[in-house]
């Protein structure tokens, strides 16, 4: 019990780390994925990534039936929906017209996914992939497991779904292993492997490999989930990667530059990559309340106060330690934007961000923005009289709360209010 309560936590962090809106890390496409397990030596079926409907036909025509499967940065494509009615963002088609005349109905479009945002994702690329005869799905995982500090493989017999339907379906299935960075896969890791999840010596000696080529990615490229799902069975006992999807450590940028320039700016959402350009941590949500919150930690703190009493987010947003006048401006802009914003919380805890500033910066986007949702201020630390004496002159209509619990409940209020 004690063992599966750990996993369920380890695949709790798995899925946020499965990027629903780009969520600060770096998500590749599947066929860039399969490129590196075919790097690193790891079996993946042959395919094309194609950008026309002749280029579909041509695929088939060199590949034989092959699966088509769009090119977004979203699980559950299988079950996503095209703007146009088609359903199904990975289908299988037997010869070349066949693949034209689909190819033709999802390039241009956009599909929407249970984890996409609900404008959906354009399709730009499909990915064709030969099929490889199967006769089970499985699923398997490299990540982070940080309650104990340590890479973890997560391996189950159930694959071909979203691992939090696995885990809701099958707990029972899913099998975790830890194991060392520096050491990497070894001997007695592959044999506990075997042992537990019930392994015959085929699929041992075929898994084996495929978990090298893994930590190998994981290891060199600063990997935080690499999910393989689903791992084609096949009836001689040995493994494919049919489907893959990687996601990298965004803070490695600067270590690895070949992997980032693969990141797809187009996947993204557009208020995030704006905010970006000024230096804020901004993620879109999906509430009625805004936010501007200077520090990780207190934007986390803030989302939890404002569930606590009954509201949701629209945004994180992170102005960080070094904010100025200017990019506070752009935040205020960013999110006053949002027709879905109701109500606006503005909470500082000045340090090396001085409160005068952030005072001045509301003051400024209230004369250009012509902002008509309420708005909760809460200044504390540097400067904090000096901004709380300017909001007051400025006469704005402000509701300026001094506790954090307070100030929460308040926008909730108005925010239910609108």
């Amino acid at each position: 019990m004690v063992l599966q309560r750990a996993t369920h936590r380890l695949l709790r962090s798995a899925a946020k780390a499965l990027p629903r809106q780009q969520v600060r890390q770096l998500s590749i496409h599947e066929y860039q994925s399969h490129k590196l397990l075919i790097e690193f030596g790891a079996p993946v079926p042959k395919g094309r990534l194609v950008r026309t409907p002749d280029e579909a036909r041509s695929a088939v025509n060199e590949l034989g039936p092959c699966f088509i499967k769009a090119q977004v940065l979203d699980g559950g494509r299988a079950g996503g929906v095209f703007d146009n009615g088609v359903q199904g963002g990975v289908r299988a088609v037997r010869d070349p017209e066949e693949a034209a005349a689909l190819a033709s109905q999802m390039l241009g479009q956009r599909l929407r996914t249970r984890r996409s945002p609900k404008e959906g994702h354009a399709v730009n690329e499909l990915y064709v992939a030969e099929t490889v005869p199967f006769d089970a799905e499985w699923y398997l995982a490299m990540t982070i497991d940080r309650s104990n500090y340590a890479p973890a493989i997560i391996i189950s017999k159930k694959g071909g779904r979203d691992i939090d339907v696995i885990a809701q379906e099958h707990p029972e299935s899913i099998h975790t292993f830890n194991f060392g960075l520096s050491e990497g896969i070894t001997q007695a890791l592959v044999s506990d492997i075997s042992s537990k999840v019930g392994l015959s010596a085929p699929e041992t000696e075929s898994l084996a490999p495929i978990l090298s080529s893994m930590y190998q990615i994981f290891s060199q490229k600063d990997g935080t989930l690499l999910e393989v799902n689903p791992l084609a069975h096949s009836p001689d006992g040995s493994f494919t990667c049919l489907d893959a999807t990687f996601t990298f450590d965004n803070s490695a940028v600067h270590r690895q530059r070949d992997m980032f320039a693969l990141r797809d700016r187009s996947q993204e959402v557009a208020d995030e990559l704006e905010a970006e350009r000024h230096g804020l941590l901004y993620v879109k949500m999906d509430g009625d309340i805004g936010n501007v919150v200077n520090g990780a930690g207190l934007a986390m703190a803030t989302n939890d106060a404002i569930g606590f009493h009954g509201g949701a987010n629209s945004n994180f947003l992170d102005a960080g330690g070094k904010a100025t006048k200017e990019t506070m401006q752009q935040a205020f802009g960013i999110i006053t934007r949002d027709p879905r914003v109701k109500a606006i919380l503005v909470n500082i805890y000045g340090g090396l961000t001085r409160c005068d500033m952030i005072a001045e910066s509301i003051i400024g986007a209230s004369k250009e923005l012509d902002i008509r949702v309420p708005m909760v201020v809460r200044l504390q630390g540097t400067n904090s009289a000096e901004g709380l004496r300017l909001l007051a002159e400025a006469n704005l209509g402000l509701h300026v709360e001094s506790d954090f619990g307070r100030a929460a409940q308040r926008v909730v209020e108005l925010a239910k209010a609108a």
